[in-house]
């Protein structure tokens, strides 16, 4: 009842409820299915959609990039870029969760047609020249988690801070990210994609999705889909990642400037490795047949088409090569009359390797899915896997799952877990010819670059483990802190990060590569009780928790000295 005594009378305008809006105006840059499809769903008006606002998604397809559209302002505070401390890591832009803050290359022309006053800094890089920078937040898509702030090492001073959003409206930010986002050109092939900076050069084809602030998951999808995303069949079973990534009526994987994006889709929980390998032995069935129709019709083409056929055929399954290749074979296939050619032609899109990827939680890993995971990287094919390991079922409400440690509470173990996490990584590592990587952006930001770029360079199956803190794990500093507490969790062995790359064996040298130091064992407690998940125990069962977070750092301890002896096996020829 005290609460009633601390309201207070707010004034509206009356007149505000009779405003004129010119709705015109605010459609003209949308396409066709935002303004017919997208808004009226989101305005919770669907139920008034007639069936033919669906003719040409009968299938429940959706638009590419329509999360763009939807310019949700959530956020209270949002980060202000200051030029003077910037030192361009572009570290800020790499652990965005929601792809809300990017950095950009201008050139002379893009600066002559930029909005007046626009704050840009000279680029500093070799190939730069000329070039001028600049870090863009877009206020109304961030969530004002903070993980750019807190992950900014410039020496002088913090290069992002954080501001109130109405500051950045009036110092026109939203006109500088439009412009920036849509007319100014990804530059990332100056640099390359194979570092930490260059990679960010590169467009965010996952962007502005509806995970939490801080969401450990997203950094990761966001990241692969800059290096591969043009090219990427993704298969993404139930979980966060399945909500996030297609809630109709929109979704937050998108397109380049030539109409490139991932093809996504979503089949249920226990099969989606299944499902992702029928995409991938769908598109290698045509791919070979494609092989089959250039020797059949290679005396019927130019010389110059056959030799590039030949050339495609020997590079198969390179995705940058047949890249390249495609850009030079497709003009050449549009001057052939043949029918052999013709049909070429229609299926130019495989033409390019494609990079098939499954995506999924620890839910979908360790227990619902496993047998499918594990059937499919038996295969031996070339499909990857990416595992948002949160250790515990985080859409459906916190539920323990087979990758929760003993001593973390969840639904089903409300006097925390009794047992030792599973050990997916150990186990796959058995196969030897499977690439295995256990990531921690936080930890290491190359390393997790690294590994993803060798599993999906790697000929065969590949799956990366990717530890990602959860707002179910009630970090005490906050979700904003999500980098520092993956970097925590390798420090202190709770997270030990690895890359197993069966082509090291090959050669005869240790496959296995420990990308972790010797963890600091007695600052592991203190890691467990900065998180509610385990100091929760602490207040409920103190002697219990005593016990099970011995127990938790005593499996820490194990699977830390088992990969040492794994690390330190000799390979060498006999």
């Amino acid at each position: 009842d005290k609460g009633t005594e601390g309201l207070e009378e707010v004034f509206v305008d009356p007149a505000w409820a009779d405003l004129e809006v010119d709705e015109e105006i605010i459609d003209s840059a949308k396409p066709e299915y935002v303004r017919k499809i997208a808004d009226p769903i989101n305005a919770i008006k669907g139920d008034q959609l007639p069936v033919s606002a669906f003719v040409g998604y009968e299938d429940g397809t959706l638009e590419h990039g329509t999360a763009n559209y939807e310019k949700r302002g959530i956020a209270v505070e949002v980060p202000e870029w200051q030029p003077d401390m910037c030192i361009q890591c572009n570290q800020c832009a790499y652990v965005c969760p929601h792809a809300a803050i990017r950095p950009f290359l201008i050139d002379e022309k893009e600066m002559a047609a930029a909005p007046q006053g626009m704050p840009t800094i000279k680029a500093l890089g070799r190939g730069f020249d000329n070039l001028q920078y600049k870090i863009q937040v877009s206020p109304l898509d961030c969530t004002g988690c903070t993980a750019c702030v807190d992950v900014c090492p410039a020496p002088k001073g913090k290069a992002i801070v954080m501001k109130l959003i109405e500051s950045q409206i009036e110092r026109h930010e939203v006109e500088y990210s439009d412009y920036l986002y849509n007319e100014v050109s990804y530059k990332d092939h100056i640099m390359g994609k194979n570092t930490v900076k260059g990679s960010q050069f590169a467009k965010p084809l996952f962007e502005f999705s509806g995970a939490c602030a801080g969401c450990g998951e997203t950094t990761y999808i966001k990241l692969v889909t800059q290096l591969f995303g043009e090219r990427m069949l993704i298969a993404n079973a139930t979980g966060c990642s399945s909500i996030y990534g297609a809630s109709a009526p929109s979704t937050p994987y998108t397109k380049n400037s030539c109409g490139e994006g991932p093809a996504w889709a979503s089949s249920l929980f226990e099969d989606n490795a299944e499902y992702g390998y029928g995409m991938f032995q769908a598109t290698e069935t045509i791919r070979h047949r494609m092989a089959k129709m250039m020797i059949e019709c290679e005396n019927e083409v130019s010389s110059e088409l056959a030799a590039l056929f030949l050339e495609w055929r020997e590079n198969i399954s390179d995705g940058e090569k047949t890249t390249e290749l495609r850009n030079e074979i497709v003009p050449l296939l549009e001057k052939e009359t043949g029918k052999t050619a013709k049909e070429l032609l229609e299926l130019k899109q495989y033409l390019v390797k494609k990079s098939v990827w499954m995506f999924g939680g620890d839910g979908w890993a360790y227990d619902i899915g496993f047998g499918g995971i594990d059937h499919v990287l038996a295969s031996g094919d070339d499909v990857n896997m990416l595992i948002l390991d949160t250790e515990v079922y985080s859409n459906t409400g916190g539920q323990s799952s087979k990758a929760s440690p003993a001593g973390a509470l969840a639904k089903f173990a409300s006097s925390g877990k009794p047992v030792k996490k599973k050990d997916l990584a150990a186990i796959l590592m058995t196969y030897g010819n499977i690439y295995v990587a256990r990531v921690s952006m936080g930890a290491n930001q190359n390393q997790t670059l690294k590994a993803i770029r060798e599993a999906e360079s790697y000929p065969g199956p590949s799956i990366i483990i990717a530890y990602s803190p959860c707002i179910a794990h009630g970090i005490k500093e906050g979700m904003g802190r999500g980098q520092h507490e993956e970097k925590l969790a390798t420090e202190v062995g709770y997270w030990p990060i690895l890359r197993y790359d069966p082509r090291l064996a090959e050669k005869g040298k240790n496959p296995l590569q420990l990308d972790s130091k010797d963890p600091a064992w007695d600052k592991y407690e203190n890691f467990l009780k900065g998180e509610s998940r385990y100091s929760a125990l602490l207040s409920e069962f103190p002697e219990r928790a005593k016990e099970l977070f011995e127990l938790n750092l005593k499996n820490a301890k194990e699977t830390w000295n088992y990969y040492k002896r794994m690390a330190s096996m000799d390979y060498s020829a006999e």
